[in-house]
């Protein structure tokens, strides 16, 4: 997957300028991108801020850049996920039984490319509806989970789980308040969502 390296520099975000430079004009041919291209155009319209990361020792120096950025350090986070916990340990951040933690650090089922959303299940966000979670959200996810269709998310997590089926799947995909004349996404909630995306393909 060169493309991330040509667009987006190795762990580097680009800015909203040079994503509109990037993709000036693609969106009438959207459907003739990669999926890849395809998630990206279409996460980043939605207003997600995503950062590629070569390998591991990126996602934590992304991660840390995160925490930075917003002054998160040694606050409370949300996360479910023992795998996930070493990175909040890491930077002192307090995520047992938080009682108003700054964001949730998570991964996700799938990253759906001709929605651009995220789509989640009980195993990272238990009976939360996206309402309840806090109003940022931190997820960590790899270039293999990217899938074309909600559909195909949906059978991607009947074959993931034959037994211990999760329940609660949802999809998040708006990423910025919405313009009050934008009535699409009526009734949706505005999440201010950082994709930590892995290569691992």
């Amino acid at each position: 997957m060169n493309f991330f390296r040509k667009i987006f520099g190795s762990g580097e975000a680009s800015s909203d300028e040079e994503n509109e430079s990037e993709y000036a004009g693609t969106s009438a041919q959207n459907s003739h991108l990669s999926l890849d291209e395809q998630f990206i155009f279409n996460f980043k319209k939605n207003g997600g801020k995503f950062l590629y990361c070569e390998n591991t020792l990126e996602v934590a120096e992304q991660f840390e850049n995160i925490l930075e950025e917003n002054d998160w350090f040694e606050k409370e986070a949300l996360c479910y996920e023992s795998a996930l916990f070493h990175l909040l340990e890491e930077n002192k951040l307090f995520y047992i039984a938080p009682s108003n933690p700054k964001f949730l650090l998570a991964s996700c089922e799938n990253l759906i490319a001709d929605e651009g959303s995220i789509l989640f299940s009980s195993k990272q966000i238990r009976q939360n509806k996206p309402n309840d979670l806090p109003a940022n959200i931190v997820i960590l996810a790899t270039t293999s989970q990217i899938l074309p269709m909600k559909s195909d998310g949906l059978s991607a997590i009947k074959r993931k789980y034959e037994r211990d089926y999760p329940t609660n799947i949802t999809t998040i995909k708006y990423f910025e308040k919405a313009k009050e004349e934008d009535f699409t996404q009526y009734g949706s909630v505005a999440k201010n969502l950082y994709l930590l995306l892995l290569e691992d393909l």
